[in-house]
């Protein structure tokens, strides 16, 4: 048997099991599979080292209890911060989705203002080129009497104009 002691190696006897009091030097307890258990002491015996066995199972529910209490507190701390994490990426999402938006505006804003400014340049030099022209078409003459009336204009022009 593991973690016993035998009385010979190949003598034929049953394999000898743990005292109660070697059990009890064991910290851990061994796996149901290779569970030893101890003979039971008669009378009064039995009743105190049930009794010691009894405390020091208790004990350790104890601890195992307060072990789990405290991953218990720990695991609601982490949910809170969990779940306050998960608020502020939510803002911040909603922050950037808006701040997404305000970028496709100014970039719409930006476009259609560099085709205002294509259309505004296109408008000034068609406005320069209609001035110019009307004034090509607008010829005045000075110091001419105002009332000539005749008939024939050109010829008074050729006599007039050298």
């Amino acid at each position: 048997m593991p973690g016993g002691r035998t009385s010979g190696k190949h003598s034929g006897k049953p394999a000898r099991q743990l005292l109660f009091s070697e059990a009890l030097q064991h910290s851990r307890a061994p796996s149901p599979a290779s569970e030893v258990h101890p003979p039971t002491p008669p009378g009064n015996m039995a009743n105190q080292t049930q009794g010691a066995t009894m405390d020091r199972i208790l004990q350790e529910k104890l601890v195992v209890g307060q072990r789990l209490e405290g991953m218990a507190s720990t695991m609601a701390s982490l949910t809170a911060e969990i779940k306050s994490k998960r608020l502020d990426v939510a803002g911040f999402q909603s922050r950037v989705t808006g701040l997404e938006q305000r970028v496709t505006t100014v970039e719409t804003h930006i476009t259609s203002s560099q085709d205002t400014d294509q259309e505004f340049i296109y408008l000034r030099s068609k406005l320069i080129d209609l001035e110019d022209r009307s004034h090509r078409d607008n010829v005045r003459f000075l110091r001419f009497p105002g009332n000539i009336e005749c008939v024939d204009i050109h010829s008074y022009l050729r006599e007039t104009l050298p």
